[in-house]
């Protein structure tokens, strides 16, 4: 009896080259693939809500994959989790709609990018966060918010090699929090990303913050749609995948 999966999952990036299946090479999506072969015995298509870049890390990255068995989410769940790394963890398995779809049924995303700001680096947690000594203008940051809510077309975000068809995205939530220590997060809504999409965005705002551009400048680049109007991409190390949003929900 064939069965549709959802799992969630969270995973360290640091040692992987990204979500997608490449030939030769560690990535998440063949890590979970490899092990799922092992338990079904069967080759089966893990679908991920998108991909992740080398290096980012996941909260809460969602996969979905349909399977003939008659194994249990929970059998299921606790036998991934013994084969795969201490990097990957699987949090939830559950029984969903054969209509479930991990990518297209996907409403938005949540992403997170946290920066050290402070003249010390991290002993602890160094490979979570950008390390910036120079004070950042958290004020001049958020007043540059603004200018990236809303439809946009944002070409000037877009990595090169992208495989979307469309530069056009809805972004309905960008917040700064800072947190203790000189830990800063930028959390970020959207109804899709471009590749790196969040890390360009990150690095022009840091510019900002640095007073080498205006707030007010972003919605200039915004509507330049030239990826050299942007600053400079931020490290994935920084970059975390919080939460994917489904309307209605998958469960049964």
């Amino acid at each position: 009896m064939k069965k549709n999966f959802r799992l969630i999952i969270e995973y360290d990036g640091a040692c992987f080259h990204g979500w997608q299946i490449q030939k030769d090479l560690r990535t998440v999506q063949g890590e979970i693939t490899g092990a799922l072969a092992s338990i079904t015995g069967q080759a089966v298509s893990v679908i991920g809500s998108g991909r992740t870049d080398a290096g980012v890390h996941a909260m809460a990255q969602v996969a979905s994959f349909i399977c003939d068995t008659r194994l249990e989410p929970g059998t299921l769940q606790k036998a991934l989790n013994g084969i795969l790394a201490k990097d990957i963890v699987i949090h939830d398995c559950r029984e969903v709609s054969l209509n479930f779809h991990a990518r297209y049924s996907a409403k938005s995303k949540t992403y997170r990018y946290r920066i050290l700001n402070r003249n010390l680096p991290a002993a602890l947690y160094r490979g979570y966060a950008w390390h910036i000594k120079k004070p950042l203008d958290l004020g001049a940051m958020t007043a540059a918010l603004p200018h990236i809510l809303g439809r946009h077309d944002f070409s000037s975000f877009e990595g090169t090699g992208s495989p979307k068809a469309s530069s056009v995205r809805h972004v309905t939530a960008a917040t700064f929090n800072m947190a203790e220590d000189g830990y800063l997060a930028f959390e970020i809504t959207a109804d899709g990303f471009l590749k790196h999409m969040v890390r360009n965005i990150v690095g022009t705002l840091v510019e900002v913050g640095l007073g080498k551009k205006t707030p007010e400048a972003v919605a200039d680049i915004l509507a330049a749609k030239d990826r050299s109007r942007a600053g400079a991409t931020a490290p994935g190390h920084g970059l975390f995948l919080v939460r994917v949003n489904y309307e209605p929900s998958p469960d049964p």
